[in-house]
Formats: structure tokens, C-alpha cells, sequence
């Protein structure tokens, strides 16, 4: 698998894992409960395969910045969550940095 796909996947596995865990209600609902494990098994599996090929800092600031982001979407259109300017501050700044530093920055070296 490309370790880009493998990275995209594992961001969508993750944010569906956290959403299952909001949806699990303290894991008293058990088919939302083995959403997250599934999920987030599947998260680390796939995130393990990313690493195989890239470099930690950029898969996990990747993985991190756009599951947080991912995870602010899910809460605002399936949980009815609200969205103010600083967490709309807040989560351009996430995007800003995850930008920077895998765009930008050379302090990464191939994992291999």
C-alpha cells in the first residue's frame, strides 16, 4: 500500500474510532464500542504502515493535525457541536503548522 494512502485511511479510521467513542456513551453501547476498537486498531495498523516509509515527524503531525480537525467536523455535523473564532483560531493554526513543517521544513530524513 502507498504510505500516503495508508496515512489518508488512517486519519478517516481514527476520526470514525473517536466518533464511535462519543457515540459509545462511557462504552455502555456495544456496537458503538467495537467501532472503536476497530477503528482505532485500524488507525495504528495502517499508521504502522505509513511509517514503513516516511518520517515519524511528518506522519504524526500529519495524522494528529487532521484527526484533530477531522474530529472538530464530525462534532460540529453529526453531535451538533458549536464552532467559535478561537477555535476556528485554534484550528488554522493546527493546519499553519502541520504546512510548515512538512512543507517546508528539511529536518526530516527518510525512515529508510
Amino acid at each position: 500500500m502507498r504510505p500516503l494512502v495508508a496515512l489518508a485511511l488512517a486519519i478517516v479510521s481514527e476520526v470514525a474510532g473517536t466518533a464511535a467513542l462519543k457515540a459509545s456513551d462511557g462504552f455502555t453501547d456495544p456496537v458503538a464500542s467495537a467501532v472503536v476498537a476497530v477503528g482505532y486498531g485500524g488507525a495504528f495498523y495502517l499508521l504502522s504502515l505509513a511509517l514503513e516509509d516516511l518520517p515519524v515527524g511528518f506522519v504524526y503531525a500529519t495524522w494528529s493535525g487532521v484527526g484533530i480537525c477531522g474530529a472538530v467536523l464530525v462534532g460540529v455535523v453529526v453531535f451538533d457541536e458549536g464552532v467559535d473564532l478561537a477555535a476556528l483560531v485554534g484550528l488554522a493554526l493546527i493546519v499553519a503548522g502541520v504546512a510548515v513543517l512538512s512543507g517546508y521544513s528539511t529536518a526530516y530524513s527518510p525512515a529508510h
